[in-house]
């Protein structure tokens, strides 16, 4: 980690290219990007017409010539040539030229933990096609518990949890490493199927695209632990007349509901633990786990997970940008390299 650490202090920027949103720091001036991975492109000669929040504003409501892509999923780059133009666009032509004022300019990126070679190589390629002449890849996990603040560099055991859009990863760490971790490909855009599935076929409701996030629309406070509203209403579009109609519906079908998916999650955090040395669980039975990522703001999740662990669960301040701090905080120094001296032979 040392090294790595080394390297990344050589970096001019970094990007947390994410299923949901993209985030751009740069070396001294911060967090200047930080926009949903969207673009919307003209089919008939392939111009870009808008990037980031009007471009997710515009998925459902446009003409049969204008297509909406995400050329990111569960944090992989599927389609360089438009992830590099959506990226230019983003950065805008004021710090594009800032960065190209560097004589050798250096990257940094966030990659999945069981991101395979031609995972990594898209994003390389990705940031080489902005300018870059090198990239350096930092691990997801790693960079947002430096972001959130946990101790990664100690012989402690520490757990995090990054709830993405599109897959879940959890880990423990310890002495800057990770020990054990597993991604389980279920994230908020999962959770918010499994919803949108349950008023179709329980109400004959069609959501809106852009009214996914139901919990978000539907719920409040503990509103998937029982706790919470016993019933919100819900608009959409009926699926015989296609007209506009509303619906009370029972939370606790919604919870029902989403069981399969969280179930997944909750498998995902077992055999993580049934895997880890015995010293390092005990550790974890105070300290628990450490929410990250966008999707661990879902009202009452974080309720759920402590009641089916036992164990403690805490959400980050920013959940949703631990990932990128994580990568300024390297970039800028502010993390000190783990050093182990061997011993001198006797």
């Amino acid at each position: 980690m040392a090294a790595s650490l080394e390297q990344l202090r050589r970096c001019h920027f970094a990007v947390d290219l994410g299923a949901a949103r993209t985030r751009v720091y740069v070396k001294g001036a911060g967090l200047v990007v930080d926009q949903p991975s969207v673009a919307a492109v003209n089919t008939r000669n392939g111009a870009l017409i808008a990037v980031g929040e009007f471009a997710e504003r515009m998925t459902g409501r446009t003409p049969a010539y204008i297509r909406v892509v995400r050329p990111v999923s569960g944090g992989t780059v599927v389609d360089i040539e438009m992830a590099q133009r959506m990226l230019r666009h983003l950065l805008g032509e004021g710090m594009r030229r800032t960065l190209r004022r560097k004589t050798w300019l250096r990257a940094a990126a966030c990659t999945p933990h069981d991101a395979d070679p031609l995972a990594q190589r898209a994003t390389v390629e990705t940031l080489v096609g902005l300018g870059a002449r090198r990239v350096e890849l930092v691990d997801t996990l790693i960079a947002a518990a430096v972001g959130c603040g946990l101790p990664v560099e100690r012989a402690e055991a520490t757990m995090i949890m990054m709830c993405g859009a599109a897959a879940t990863q959890v880990a423990v760490l310890s002495l800057g490493s990770i020990v054990n971790a597993e991604r389980v490909p279920v994230g908020g855009e999962a959770i918010d199927h499994a919803i949108v599935q349950h008023l179709r076929q329980a109400h004959a409701l069609v959501l809106p695209s852009q009214s996914v996030r139901p919990l978000q629309l539907a719920l409040s406070g503990n509103g998937l632990t029982p706790q919470g509203p016993a019933s919100a209403e819900i608009h959409g579009r009926d699926v015989a007349t296609g007209l506009a109609r509303s619906v009370r519906i029972d939370t606790a079908a919604v919870r029902e509901a989403i069981q399969t998916p969280l179930t997944a999650v909750l498998d995902g955090i077992y055999r993580v633990l049934r895997e880890c040395p015995p010293d390092l669980v005990a550790d974890l039975v105070d300290r628990g786990i450490m929410m990250v990522g966008g999707s661990a703001l879902l009202p009452g999740l974080d309720q759920m997970l402590r009641e089916a662990t036992g164990m403690p669960v805490h959400i980050a301040e920013r959940p949703e940008l631990c990932a990128v701090q994580g990568l300024g905080a390297m970039l800028e120094g502010r993390i000190e390299p783990l050093i182990l001296d061997p011993l001198g032979t006797c």
